[in-house]
């Protein structure tokens, strides 16, 4: 089970907590917020980062990566956070 409270800006997979780094907890809250719903990854560099923010979409790919790797008990076939190939991402596991 995965438990986030945006409070204390924790994160814990059953006992564990998890070491999110600030902008990995920012975008794994913003996708869990919106379970189901489908986000390209422009659409979460202008959520998560911000409209001012000058990067590209590679780095919304990255956080992503290392959130798996983080979260997922296999992050090579998430249950959390699933790709939609072609557009995006989206949160699918129900929060504790």
């Amino acid at each position: 089970d995965l438990w986030l409270e945006p409070n204390s800006r924790t994160a814990k997979r059953g006992e564990v907590t998890l070491a999110l780094t600030a902008k990995e907890f920012d975008l794994l809250w913003f996708l869990a917020c919106h379970p189901r719903q489908v986000f390209t990854r422009t659409q979460l560099l202008d959520q998560v980062w911000g409209y001012e923010f000058y990067g590209d979409e590679s780095t919304v790919t990255v956080h992503i990566r290392r959130l798996r790797e983080k979260i997922e008990p296999d992050p090579s076939h998430p249950i959390y956070i699933h790709t939609v190939w072609g557009i995006g991402y989206k949160f699918e596991a129900p929060l504790s």
